[in-house]
């Protein structure tokens, strides 16, 4: 025993004798007072165990593979889905100039099924192939094929023949919270298999560039290119996203990375593995976020949740009941937070599921089902119908709908042709070109009713308004 003696050890076991009576009743006694001692100083005279993510990392990585692509097309960075905007217009003239020739790209997979196979990576890493590689950990490089693929989520499967193959295990993405630690692992600049380590430095990040609107998942684990497609994974080795995207100047790492939450590609790849494609439910309605002010203005004491800003006519949600101003904040009794998870749940069921539809109104909450449907039909919304705004939308000019106005036979309500800068409405979003079709919910298909509602609110006006083909609320205050 290094640096502490039995002797030693012995004198400390006697001197700590007299205090024996004082721990008994405590239920403890000499012998584990001094094995815990013993124990203690035999570990600060040996070597020290050091914390380290070897023993979850070795058995995550057989897991991840390298991928290398050629395509014949323009050459392009791998991976840089997401830069600033100066350096997309640069990107895109060097694009605009460069010739067409074999180019070879690398990303990452993660083996989702040993036995078939099946490797689950970004669309965008494979997308254009002419010839796929794959790279396992032992070093053997396989030809592999395209199972399916779906741009919209950004995610692949292809399919290797190889023994000895090793499948990662699922996580629950949902569980994630800001400040979890994660690991990535990939292939960046083709080094091949790569750890990095960091935290969930964010969730439900939407918008960012990638195809969809999905629920993305931040991390400031070192991400470059050549981690497309590769494996994001809890501290129990679990895979809980797939690498897809980065914000950095020219590709260069600067510790904002993204990754798609497993939760959404697994429904995804199931679908591809099934059938080659996505078959995906359609509910047919037009949602924002909800917020503090849509629950003021609506009264029903709920902040989150997808608000219905129209709903298309013969669609899954007009069959089911869905009005415009409803509020989803749940799918089959699976909390909904804001539009972008109301689009993924949708998304992630094939045509023809019923779903249990939960929704906030006024009057409270109600349940309704609906069954998606394969495509959405056109809407066919009734045709049109004169004023300065008052109250809320003082300094607003209302006019009649017009035939040179694109909403014309879409909707009824008042054009906005003129409001003044700085007004109540204008810092509320509204702007020329726009439609109000209601006001506090109730439908106003004439300048003047708008004008005459719009005056009996002295505090929140909530208002429905059509622009460019959707529609959508406002809160003036």
């Amino acid at each position: 025993m290094s640096g502490f003696s039995a002797t030693q050890a012995w004198t400390v076991c006697v001197s700590i004798g007299g205090l024996h009576q004082n721990f008994r009743s405590r239920g403890l006694t000499i012998a584990i007072l001094a094995a815990s001692l013993f124990v203690g100083f035999h570990q600060a005279g040996a070597a020290p165990l050091q914390p380290s993510l070897a023993p979850m990392l070795q058995t995550v990585m057989p897991s991840v593979v390298s991928i290398t692509v050629r395509s014949k097309e323009t050459s392009r960075d791998e991976g840089l889905l997401i830069v600033p905007q100066e350096e997309r217009s640069k990107s895109a003239s060097r694009e605009a100039a460069a010739v067409m020739h074999i180019s070879q790209t690398v990303g990452a997979g993660v083996i989702v099924d040993a036995g078939n196979g099946y490797i689950l990576t970004n669309n965008h890493v494979i997308e254009n192939a002419a010839d796929i590689k794959v790279t396992i950990a032992d070093g053997s490089t396989y030809d592999s094929r395209v199972v399916g693929t779906d741009p919209e989520t950004d995610i692949a499967v292809i399919k290797i023949s190889a023994p000895g193959l090793i499948a990662v295990h699922f996580g629950d993405s949902s569980k994630l919270r800001v400040g979890d630690y994660v690991a990535a692992i990939g292939s960046p600049f083709g080094l091949g298999q790569t750890a990095t380590f960091g935290i969930v430095s964010a969730l439900g990040r939407a918008e960012l560039g990638v195809e969809g609107d999905q629920d993305i998942i931040q991390t400031d684990a070192s991400l470059n290119p050549g981690n497309s497609g590769g494996a994001l994974v809890n501290l129990d080795g679990e895979l809980v996203g797939i690498n897809s995207a980065i914000i950095g100047p020219s590709g260069s790492n600067i510790g904002i990375g993204f990754a798609i939450p497993i939760n959404t590609v697994r429904g995804t790849m199931q679908q591809l593995i099934d059938h080659g494609e996505i078959r995906r439910g359609h509910l047919g309605v037009l949602v924002q976020d909800n917020n503090t002010d849509f629950e003021k203005a609506l009264g029903i004491n709920v902040s989150i949740g997808a608000l219905v800003n129209d709903v298309i006519s013969g669609s899954a949600g007009a069959a089911a009941g869905i009005k415009p101003g409803d509020v989803i904040i749940a799918v089959n009794d699976s909390p909904i937070k804001d539009a972008s998870e109301l689009h993924a749940r949708i998304s992630s069921y094939v045509p023809k599921t019923s779903v249990r539809l939960s929704l906030l109104r006024p009057a409270g909450r109600v349940d309704l089902d609906a069954t998606l449907s394969a495509t959405l039909p056109e809407d066919q919304l009734p045709v049109p119908a004169e004023v300065e705004g008052k109250g809320l939308l003082e300094s607003v000019t209302l006019d009649k709908l017009g035939s040179d106005s694109d909403a014309y036979g879409k909707v009824e309500g008042a054009l906005v042709s003129a409001l003044i800068d700085g007004s109540k409405a204008a810092a509320a979003g509204l702007t020329t070109g726009d439609v109000i079709v209601s006001v506090n919910q109730q439908l106003s298909p004439t300048p003047q009713m708008v004008a005459d509602l719009a005056q009996k609110q002295k505090t929140l006006l909530l208002l429905g308004i059509f622009r460019d083909g959707h529609r959508r609320f406002l809160i003036v205050k």
